[in-house]
């Protein structure tokens, strides 16, 4: 079970309801998506200071993903931290030609595996997670 927490800095066309049918479909395909994640949707200087803090990158980018580092001695439900760009999503989904709707539930999947140890550093890493995310993204058809 998949519990979501959202949190919008910025405004967005996105209901909470629409963050919990995307990670409750990603959870159908990748059983470690499970318990809490808090999804925090934000700006471009928001996200460039995180990119800078985190990835060493003076740009803001789509999203990162902050997994909850469970040392055994806490009992939690916690899976992590997702942070999305409304401003860089809706630029790729232009840049894509894709429905903005369609590229943001992309990028939530595309999160929600990095949070689970989904990692595309290598060709085979990429060739299956990015595999994944596209499967789970057709299921999900998310509308216009």
């Amino acid at each position: 079970m998949i519990k979501v927490v959202l949190n919008n800095a910025v405004v967005a066309p996105y209901s909470q309801s629409f963050f919990v049918n995307i990670s409750r479909a990603t959870a159908r395909y990748e059983s470690r998506v499970k318990g809490v994640v808090e999804i925090n949707i934000i700006g471009s200087v928001a996200m460039k200071k995180l990119n800078r803090v985190y990835r060493g990158k003076n740009s803001d980018t789509d999203v990162l993903s902050f997994p909850w580092q469970d040392d055994k001695i806490v009992n939690s439900s916690m899976l992590g931290e997702i942070y999305l760009c409304y401003a860089r999503v809706k630029r790729q989904a232009k840049e894509f030609v894709v429905p903005e709707k369609e590229e943001m539930a992309r990028m939530l999947i595309h999160g929600l595996l990095h949070l689970v140890g989904h990692d595309h550093g290598r060709p085979a890493e990429a060739k299956k997670m990015f595999g994944l995310q596209e499967k789970i993204l057709a299921v999900c058809q998310p509308k216009k």
